[in-house]
């Protein structure tokens, strides 16, 4: 897939503000400090466009990016990042909350692991809660650059096990790094998939409101 653009159209703090559904989302998420902004930055080959920080919980609302007019990419917060207000927590997890359960548009989940460790209690938990929507999901196990091949095959080996004996239906899942660029196609090979031919989407796209557009503004 060519990138011909890509922009910041915005960050939305509940479900109700999010954008008109005029293009198909695929939703990035994962535990604090995983790696989301870096591998957007990494899909849409600019460096800066996703906010990337070393402190954990930085991106606590849902951002969207346009792709090529066809097409969101959406970080939502990472889950159970510290250094914040319970309040401010709760807040933002049930407007990701929603936003994965009830948004119409969105096509994919990626659930960012990192490679490196073993199934982690906080990734099974939000499989189990998520697992009942339905929702097309992919595991994205990031940060291959630093785990050895044999390491990163059983970490996911492992992952697998642990659902399976959990209850929960094994998902499929691919391995990345935002440093080499392994990967980005195969994330790519499965957003294609669910993308309308242009003439059609263009047609859906007239009947946006450009008061939304305003609204968001410039990042």
């Amino acid at each position: 897939m060519k990138i011909l653009s890509a922009s910041y159209r915005g960050q939305m703090n509940s479900l109700e503000s999010c954008p008109p559904d005029s293009h198909p989302e695929f939703a990035f998420i994962g535990r604090s400090n995983v790696g989301k902004s870096s591998l957007i930055n990494l899909l849409t080959n600019q460096r800066g466009l996703a906010k990337v920080s070393t402190t954990p919980g930085k991106t606590k609302a849902i951002h969207f990016f346009e792709i090529n007019e066809r097409f969101f990419l959406v970080d939502l917060p990472g889950y159970g990042y510290a250094k914040v207000s319970k309040g401010v927590n709760e807040g933002f997890n049930v407007a990701a909350a929603d936003y994965l359960s009830q948004r119409k548009a969105l096509k994919t989940i990626f659930l960012l692991i990192d490679s490196r460790h073993e199934p982690q209690q906080i990734d099974l938990e939000f499989l189990a809660w998520i697992q009942p929507f339905q929702r097309e999901l992919i595991l994205v196990f990031t940060k291959s650059d630093l785990s050895k091949k044999d390491e990163l095959q059983a970490n996911a080996h492992a992952f697998h096990d642990r659902m399976t004996r959990l209850g929960m239906t094994p998902a499929r899942h691919l391995s990345c790094s935002s440093k080499s660029g392994a990967g980005k196609q195969l994330i790519f090979d499965q957003i294609q998939k669910h993308l309308p031919k242009p003439d059609k989407q263009a047609q859906q796209k007239r009947k946006v409101s450009s008061a939304w557009l305003k609204h968001v503004g410039k990042h």
